[in-house]
Order: structure tokens, then sequence, then C-alpha cells
């Protein structure tokens, strides 16, 4: 991919590129940017105004581990809500996709969506990500390799979302 980006004529890569996908070693998130690298994390947002959302996933995303889809689905909602403007959070101007082990690829309907969406916004502001269970918890809790294969530990001047 990189070939592509040392000659000006050559550059097809013109938008960033959010790829989700899951395979044996666990799930996978990767930002393709306009440049053509690419990079693995853990949670991001690309498009305007999405550093609200990004500051939003860097707060709270060490507790995704322990989460559970839908309070995944709600984080990802209050981080699409961290960068509306003076605009109302709804069904109409967001859509979720979701995949899992042995679950296929499917897009929530809107009626799905703003069921959630009302559901968050009627407990109130507070965020529904889970506590970040304890070091010795969550190394049990986290299925796949270990935590040798996701990468450098964090005191290794990574950004914390980094993989």
């Amino acid at each position: 991919m990189q070939v592509c980006t040392q000659r000006s004529w050559k550059r097809p890569y013109g938008v960033g590129l959010l790829v989700g996908g899951l395979d044996e070693s666990g799930a996978h998130l990767y930002y393709n940017c306009p440049s053509g690298n690419y990079f693995e994390y853990q949670a991001f947002a690309i498009g305007s105004r999405s550093q609200a959302a990004k500051t939003y996933l860097e707060r709270k995303f060490e507790g995704f581990m322990d989460s559970s889809r839908e309070n995944l689905i709600k984080d990802a909602l209050f981080a699409l809500r961290e960068t509306l403007q003076g605009e109302k959070l709804t069904s109409a101007i967001c859509t979720i996709a979701v995949l899992g082990v042995g679950e296929a690829f499917h897009i929530l309907d809107q009626e799905t969506v703003q069921g959630l969406i009302n559901e968050f916004e009627v407990v109130g502001e507070e965020p529904p990500a889970d506590e970040p269970a304890a070091p010795d918890q969550a190394s049990a809790a986290e299925p796949g390799p270990a935590s040798a294969d996701r990468g450098p530990p964090a005191d290794q001047g990574v950004a914390p979302m980094d993989i």
C-alpha cells in the first residue's frame, strides 16, 4: 500500500476508512489514513468533530473488555453524541452495525437504535461503561491470545488506544 503513496499520481486513498473484523485472534479495528498508512486501534473515531468522540473513548476504553454488547453500543452512542453541536442524537442520523463470534455482520434497525438512545437519555448523563476489573481479573476474563500478543505495554510511549 505504501508504494501507492510515494507517487502523487498513484494516490487512490483520498479518504480515511475504519475497518473492523474478527478472526481467531480476536476483534480488530484498523484505521486506513488518506495517505495509505494504516494503524490498529482498540477504539477510534474519524470525521469532522471526531476529537470529542476520541476523547470520550480514551476515557472509557479500559472497561470495554468487560462490557456487555449493549453497553458497548451505548458507549458508541455516547461518543457520537459528544460530537453533536446543538443537535439531538436520533436514529435518523446514525447507523449501528454489529458483528461478533458466531454472529454475522448486521445493521440494527432504526427502532432498536432509537430505543437504546431513549434508554440512556431517560437514565441520565452517566455513561454505561462498566468499571474496569482489577488487573488479575481482567487478564483472566479476556478471551483470545495472551496480552503479550496485543502489542507493546502502555508504558512504552504508545497512545492509550493504540494496539
